[in-house]
């Protein structure tokens, strides 16, 4: 396996596991959506629109928009919210924002190449060096995508299991594996 299927077997697991995750939520109330947790962003809806706004983000820099904002994002959630749309409101909405956004990365792992994995990608952050231009190579935001999902995967889990959950979403690749194999 190369580097370009090795990224891209990543991802594949990441929208897997999203998809578990959006699944997953369904069920819940709005109470329970949005009790105050001490881990991940405080929440499970402040955490799944957290790793939705993380992908958005990460997936414009790579397409080149280096001061990239989530439309709708809450306000204060990113700075210089200016665009006008409304916070995400429901899980409908949600799904279908991140239905279009997980479309948009599949195309976008079919057409990058082994020569760009190298190539700086500018991006100004919006968090803790905040308006500072920073320059990543394109693998390194690949993988960070990846392992930032699974961090955040885990928190949300962990918060699952403390609203009472009993049934959790598959998150792991072996699961994945398995899966497509019919086991």
């Amino acid at each position: 396996m190369n580097s370009i299927d090795l990224i891209r077997r990543l991802h594949e697991h990441r929208l897997w596991v999203n998809r578990n995750l959006r699944e997953a939520v369904c069920p819940l109330s709005r109470e329970q959506l949005h009790r105050s947790f001490p881990i991940g962003q405080g929440s499970i809806w402040q955490t799944l629109t957290h790793l939705m706004a993380a992908e958005y983000v990460w997936l414009e820099a790579l397409e080149g928009n280096e001061t990239p904002l989530m439309p709708g994002d809450a306000p204060g959630r990113l700075p210089g919210n200016q665009d006008g749309e409304e916070p995400i409101a429901s899980l409908e909405e949600l799904a279908t924002r991140w239905q279009e956004l997980d479309r948009r990365w599949t195309s976008y792992l079919l057409e990058f190449t082994d020569e760009s994995l190298g190539e700086p990608v500018y991006k100004v952050s919006t968090s803790s060096s905040s308006g500072e231009r920073f320059a990543t190579r394109r693998s390194d935001i690949l993988l960070h995508v990846c392992t930032h999902a699974q961090y955040t995967t885990a928190q949300l889990v962990n918060m699952l299991r403390q609203s009472g959950l009993t049934e959790f979403p598959q998150t792991m690749l072996i699961s994945l594996v398995r899966q497509e194999s019919g086991e």
